[in-house]
Formats: structure tokens, C-alpha cells, sequence
């Protein structure tokens, strides 16, 4: 397959491929939210997407392109979850088998979903193994297809789709957009739509407090990791430092805002009981920006990206409970 760096002309391609394929989800606006937050804030529920979440988006428009000696090769991806299974549904729906590598600690809910959608999953242990090289180790043996979970210009490309969608479903351009990262491709996506339609438009990313490797990096210059420390309940966003591809495109950010572990459960709890949307706690750190007034809102249109809702079942009864306080 033909190698290229991620672009805007890409994107556009990106939209074509999965069009018809993968949901247009709806940008919503809440009268309850506006209000609390004293300003006009606009959401993209990827939520609703296929998968549960916009990796999706990047998944089918990269495995969609395989040829069929490499469909009937099959597939290799590793993942806490979320991209696990995009790519287990986008494999399905080409027909090529597919390995996801997953963490032994994943929310059950979305190992689940992987196997539901066809896929074979592998475990590992995050804290002392490395999933590159078992992908790795796992591709070249059966002469598999590695599908990275974010440093690939079909997948930063098919993730900037989101963007694509909320310019079109808004009525007016918004001041800011907000948006987590883990190793950043739907950030890098956004970036390069946001660029080249709407420039005034200041995005910043959201990461929870521990695993703050874009911040850092933004304040260092260059790509760097954050200390190894405790889980978050963010394991959608745990990824240890900004990937190769994503970097040089992020580092155009606005800003990095952080949010803990108790303010995202309050951003689910907010979701569930005004909303009437589940989301994960990866999905939820951008409304948990707002909600704990980590940024200026009032007087402004805030866009934000509800990226996923495949949250573990035990976890969210705890927290919609108020039994978590992180």
C-alpha cells in the first residue's frame, strides 16, 4: 500500500471511502448544558458511531483499501479497546481475519465486543510487555496486515471525518473545539480539517491528569512520555507519548487541558442524567473540561467530541450511582 503523510486532501478521500458505511452521527446541543456552562456548546456523539466509537471512522478506511492478497492475509491491530474493535467490526465487514492484542486489564465490555465482531484477541500485560513488538511479532508471522491504532495516514485521515461532519452540521462556525488524545490521531484528523476550514477555530486537547504526554509535550517542544504511574479509568487514553505521524501535526494546538478522575465520573453522571447519552471515560474528558470550567465558555460556541460510550457496566453503575469519586 502506497505510503503518504496525512493531509486535508486525504481526509476528503477518507470521507468518500466510508461514506454510507460509517454512521453520521449527530451533533447535539443540550439547553441543560448551555446553561451550565454559561455558553453555546455544540457535541459530536461518536458515541452512536459503529463500535461504539469514532475508531471506526479510521479503521474501515484503512482496511477497506487492503488488497485481496492482503484481505486474505488478515489483519493485526493492538488496542485498550475502542480501535480493537473498530477494526474487529471493519474486518468483519470486508472479510479478513483479524488478531487484536489487548491489554489483560481491558473493560471486559470491550473484549467482548471484539469477539462479537469475529475477532481473536491476544492479552498482554501493559505495565511490563510492549504491544508494538507483539503486534509486530504477530504480523510477520502469519504475514498479517498491522492496522496501528493511530500512527497510520489512513487512520489520522478517516478520524479527521469527524471534523468534516460537525463544520457541515453546524450553523455557525464555533470559537473553540475541544477533543481528548491518546496517541493522538483523532486530534491530528480534527487538526487538519480544522486548518483548512475554519482557522479561527482554536482547538485544544483534553487528557486525564496522569497521562498528560501531549501537554508535556506541547510545553517541551517536542514529543516526550509522561511518568509511569497509577491507571486512570480513562483506559481509552492511556497511551504513553504522541505518536510519529500525529506529532508534527498537533503540535499547532491551542492548549492542553487536564481533568481528573472525579471529573469525569461527574461528566458521565452529567451525560446520563441530562443528556440521556452513555459515554466511557474517555469519551466524557472534554465535557468534563467544560463541567469543571477548565476553560472560558460563556459568550463562546464550544464544540466537543463525545468520542466513545463502550464503558464496563460494573464501573458506570458505581459511578452514575455516585458510589466513584475518582
Amino acid at each position: 500500500m502506497t505510503t503518504h503523510l496525512p493531509s486535508y486532501e486525504g481526509v476528503l478521500d477518507a470521507a468518500r471511502q466510508i461514506d454510507g458505511v460509517a454512521v453520521r452521527t449527530p451533533l447535539l446541543e443540550s439547553p441543560a448544558l448551555n446553561a451550565a456552562v454559561g455558553g453555546r456548546v455544540l457535541m459530536k456523539a461518536e458515541s452512536l458511531q459503529r463500535a461504539g466509537a469514532f475508531k471506526f471512522r479510521g479503521a474501515y478506511n484503512r482496511i477497506s483499501r487492503l488488497t485481496d492478497e492482503e484481505t486474505a492475509r488478515g489483519v493485526v491491530a493492538f488496542s485498550s479497546g475502542n480501535h480493537a474493535q473498530g477494526v474487529a467490526a471493519a474486518a468483519a465487514m470486508v472479510g479478513t481475519p483479524a488478531i487484536i492484542v489487548m491489554p489483560s486489564d481491558s473493560p471486559r465490555v470491550k473484549v467482548e465486543g471484539v469477539i462479537g465482531f469475529g475477532g481473536e484477541v491476544r492479552f498482554y500485560d501493559r505495565w511490563t510487555e510492549s504491544r508494538e513488538a507483539i503486534g509486530a511479532a504477530i504480523a510477520a508471522e502469519r504475514g498479517s496486515i498491522l492496522v496501528p491504532p493511530f500512527d497510520d495516514p489512513f487512520i489520522i485521515e478517516g478520524q479527521g471525518t469527524t471534523a468534516l461532519e460537525m463544520l457541515d452540521q453546524a450553523d455557525a462556525p464555533f470559537d473553540q473545539l475541544l477533543c481528548g488524545a491518546s496517541g493522538g490521531g483523532l486530534m491530528a484528523g480534527i487538526n487538519l480539517v480544522i486548518a483548512e476550514r475554519s482557522p479561527a477555530t482554536q482547538v485544544f486537547v483534553v487528557e486525564p491528569e496522569a497521562f498528560d504526554d501531549t501537554a508535556r509535550s506541547l510545553a517541551a517542544g517536542e514529543r516526550v512520555g509522561h511518568p509511569q504511574g497509577a491507571p486512570s479509568i480513562c483506559d481509552a487514553l492511556m497511551s504513553p507519548m504522541p505518536g510519529v505521524l500525529t506529532w508534527p501535526i498537533n503540535r499547532r494546538l491551542a492548549g492542553a487541558i487536564t481533568v481528573s478522575d472525579g471529573e469525569v465520573a461527574e461528566a458521565m453522571r452529567f451525560a446520563f442524567r441530562h443528556l440521556k447519552i452513555v459515554l466511557e471515560p474517555g469519551g466524557a474528558v472534554s465535557l468534563a473540561a467544560l463541567l469543571a470550567r477548565k476553560i472560558e465558555t460563556k459568550g463562546r460556541a464550544t464544540a466537543i467530541v463525545l468520542s466513545g460510550g463502550n464503558v464496563d457496566p460494573t464501573l458506570y453503575a458505581e459511578i452514575i450511582e455516585g458510589r466513584f469519586g475518582g
